[in-house]
């Protein structure tokens, strides 16, 4: 997303944050785009404008809203309807859903949601235009850039989205 952003001449910054914690254990991700200015904090984000929940699971371990922004973005990896979700996500903070994990296993045969995730970000927040990936995706991963890309379209078409 990052190099899609810098792509389109945006300013972007974007790192992981790992703690001791074993492999499996929930990892938090930061990404910073400004249309502007360059971006000079190096620091994590504590209060977010948008959130992705890559894993429905932890909407009940982690408190995965924490710091997000009222009428900030919730985007989550999830099987169920959006209805299902709206009573206690969708009063506060706009909500956006899509099953990614079907995605990832119809499209690229494992469930790693990663790229199917970005389109979801993309329907939901219009951040880059999906075509920005293609360059990142095929430096980063030449030989599934073309599955990858697949499943950010169809993951695009697919999220459901409540303002």
């Amino acid at each position: 997303m990052a190099r899609a952003a810098i792509n389109e001449g945006k300013y972007a910054s974007a790192f992981p944050a790992f703690g001791a914690e074993r492999r499996g254990a929930p990892v938090v991700a930061f990404l910073r785009i400004n249309s502007k200015k360059p971006i000079r904090v190096r620091a994590e984000i504590d209060k977010p404008d948008v959130v992705v929940v890559l894993d429905s699971r932890l909407l009940h371990i982690v408190n995965v809203t924490s710091g997000l922004k009222e009428r900030g973005t919730l985007i989550i990896n999830t099987a169920k309807p959006l209805q299902a979700l709206e009573s206690e996500f969708g009063a506060k903070w706009h909500l956006a859903i899509v099953d990614a994990t079907k995605i990832a296993h119809e499209l690229l045969g494992v469930p790693i949601v990663n790229t199917a995730m970005i389109g979801a970000l993309l329907k939901a927040t219009n951040i880059v235009k999906p075509e920005s990936l293609l360059e990142p995706l095929q430096y980063h991963f030449p030989r599934l850039a073309e599955r990858n890309m697949k499943a950010i379209k169809r993951a695009y078409d697919e999220t459901s989205v409540k303002e």
